[in-house]
């Protein structure tokens, strides 16, 4: 993921707060190069949804981009960089990784998975 992307999903998070920001990021070669902030239709501190429609708005733009789907990532605001129940349930893009930015200590923590099924395996996340 590129230091821009890391540091524009952080800030996304923070400007949603108490709220749950979420988004996607595409790029090529498993690597994060753009950021698609979305809108939690939900306007939750405990859960996020995104509207489908804008999913597959900003999933064409990808590929106008020569981008793929990479990753898709989510705030906790209270709680730790851990993937929830509902999380794991509702984890429809098994090519993904999905990244948790947790809000709940001074510094934000994130962590990244892939899950696949109801399995979340701890991934790890390389800046460029």
């Amino acid at each position: 993921m590129s230091h821009s992307v890391w540091n524009e999903m952080i800030r996304h998070c923070m400007e949603e707060r108490p709220f749950e920001a979420c988004g996607l990021l595409s790029g090529r070669n498993g690597c994060a190069e753009t950021i698609w902030r979305m809108e939690n239709i939900e306007k939750s501190p405990v859960a996020f949804s995104m509207d489908s429609r804008h999913i597959q708005k900003a999933l064409q733009k990808m590929a106008l981009k020569g981008e793929a789907l990479v990753g898709i990532y989510h705030s906790h605001p209270t709680a730790p960089p851990l993937p929830s129940p509902e999380d794991i349930a509702y984890a429809y893009y098994p090519e993904a990784a999905y990244l948790i930015v947790s809000l709940a200590s001074k510094q934000p923590n994130i962590g990244c998975y892939r899950i696949v099924g109801s399995r979340a395996l701890s991934q790890r996340v390389e800046l460029r």
